[in-house]
């Protein structure tokens, strides 16, 4: 399934022959330093979905906020756990469309003030009703923010740091996740309500980053010039890949191959709709890997950790709310390390044997969480609970390695240009689907089942692994176009190899002269 077409250039040789008038150390480029900030204060809308992951752990080892919560059974404690995702599930196919026609900004503006409401209503909420209501409005919001960060990033980010961007992104989940934890590990001893409703409050500090963002970074040259804001794009373009200069070859070529690369997706128009899914054999396979990525994010055993930490521990001896918050906090940062890890490590060894190794480790390490857990429970040997609180920071760490920097930047790198906005914002749409019904569903299996519920997550990762064999192909190495190959065969046309040199260069040798500038535009 996976081709084997020998690359000897990269996507980036395009971009590195050419002279840019910009540093190379881009902390030392004015130009630069103000993207990337930008750029990395729009990673927030990830962060932001980390601190959800993590609040409700932090939030049920306070004893306060159960009181105030009322009296609820596991039916309603799932509802509530899961109010993030099902307010999510519907908007992001919504959100896609909107991005498309309103602007990507304007989309990440929209989520972002919807999730500062949500966090101002639900920090002065009382009941579980109310709570509950409040976090499917930040999933709605979060569900608009998270649809359009991850393109305008990629589409405004300087060509040298496209593919790391891209990587890091979805890593920043653990940033959101250790503020998190930080807080509700410092409010545990707050005698008043206060000590929950402060970390609720504190969800508004992520989408406020970003709305600061937004006034930092510009819109997509991509989107302008489809909607024929030309000269705009061109403006954007230079002022932050030249400081300025809009005679730059760098610029200029790129400017010209999102043209070309626009004007054949609107000659494709007809085709690039949901039913080009089912066009073609690699068509249904980039569906099928977008779905099951989108599942497996969510059914890899994290799930039942990430919003269940607190009754976890619980059942291995670990009953001090100190104990858990601080558990919380060591995991959260231990992941964030991991992941951030896991992102460069996906230039240096591939896609492929990344997704092969984190899930065999999670599926070894998982099984010794299943394993000393029943130990506890049957034989209560305490030195097995400390051990199966070792063996989930491992199986965490594993996650970490391949689940979330591949989460968003795998399905974005092998779909084709007319269907990377519709697969990413479908793969999210399971993301979340598949984590409301993993949370709704574990606090009434987990309260009846206890650790053998367990024995459901290695049967998935036993799956998983014989999924990602036969369907996830390697991409490391190929040009965007040269996936295509991976997918739809040698039949395929690439630009590799001689056919670069001899096709691209000398294209490059020359910079566009303004009236072919004018021609394009």
């Amino acid at each position: 399934m996976v081709a084997n077409t020998v690359v000897t250039t990269s996507g980036a040789d395009a971009y590195n022959s050419l002279s840019n008038n910009t540093h190379e150390q881009w902390t030392k480029d004015a130009g630069l330093r103000r993207l990337n900030l930008g750029v990395g204060l729009m990673f927030t809308s990830a962060a932001a979905n980390g601190y959800d992951g993590s609040l409700m752990n932090g939030l049920l080892a306070l004893p306060l906020f159960l009181k105030d919560l009322g009296d609820i059974d596991s039916n309603v404690e799932g509802l509530i756990i899961a109010g993030v995702s099902l307010g999510g599930t519907p908007s992001f196919i919504p959100a896609s469309y909107f991005a498309d026609a309103f602007g990507r900004k304007k989309c990440v503006a929209l989520g972002s003030t919807i999730m500062v409401c949500a966090s101002v209503i639900q920090a002065a909420t009382n009941g579980h009703w109310a709570f509950f209501g409040t976090r499917l409005m930040m999933g709605v919001g979060l569900g608009f923010a998270q649809t359009a960060a991850p393109p305008l990033t990629t589409e405004i980010a300087h060509p040298r740091h496209r593919g790391t961007i891209t990587a890091i992104f979805q890593s920043t989940w653990y940033c959101g996740a250790v503020l998190s934890a930080i807080i509700t590990l410092a409010t545990l001893y707050l005698s008043s309500s206060w000590s929950w409703r402060i970390p609720c409050l504190m969800q508004a500090f992520f989408p406020l980053l970003q709305l600061f963002g937004l006034l930092v970074v510009p819109e997509s040259p991509r989107w302008l010039i489809f909607k024929g804001r030309r000269e705009e794009a061109l403006e954007i373009l230079a002022r932050y890949h030249a400081n300025g200069d809009q005679t730059d070859e760098l610029v200029l070529f790129e400017y010209r191959e999102i043209c070309e690369a626009i004007d054949h997706e609107k000659s494709i128009a007809e085709s690039s709709g949901w039913s080009a899914f089912f066009a073609t054999r690699g068509a249904i396979h980039r569906l099928m890997i977008c779905v099951l990525v989108g599942f497996m994010i969510q059914w890899a055993g994290n799930g039942i950790v990430s919003y269940y930490l607190a009754p976890i521990l619980k059942t291995v001896g670990i009953t001090s709310s100190s104990q858990q918050a601080g558990i919380n906090l060591a995991l959260q940062a231990w992941n964030g390390l991991s992941a951030l890890g896991g992102a460069f490590a996906t230039e240096k060894f591939g896609r492929r044997p990344l997704w092969l190794l984190s899930t065999a480790m999670m599926f070894v390490f998982f099984g010794l969480v299943t394993a000393l857990s029943g130990i506890f429970a049957e034989r209560h040997i305490k030195a097995a609970g400390s051990a199966s609180v070792a063996m989930l920071f491992l199986f965490f760490g594993s996650y970490a390695l391949a689940y979330t920097p591949l989460s968003i930047a795998y399905p974005v790198e092998i779909l084709p240009y007319h269907l990377r906005a519709k697969g990413l914002s479908l793969c999210l749409t399971v993301v979340f689907a598949a984590g409301f019904f993993n949370q709704y569903v574990n606090p009434i299996a987990f309260a009846a089942l206890a650790w053998k519920f367990y024995f459901v997550y290695v049967a998935c990762l036993a799956v998983f692994i014989f999924i990602i064999y036969f369907l996830f192909p390697e991409t490391k190495g190929r040009t965007l176009e040269e996936i295509a190959v991976v997918f739809d065969g040698d039949s395929v046309q690439t630009t590799s190899g001689f056919e670069y040199e001899k096709q691209v260069l000398p294209r490059k040798a020359k910079s566009p002269s303004k009236t072919e500038i004018e021609h394009v535009a």
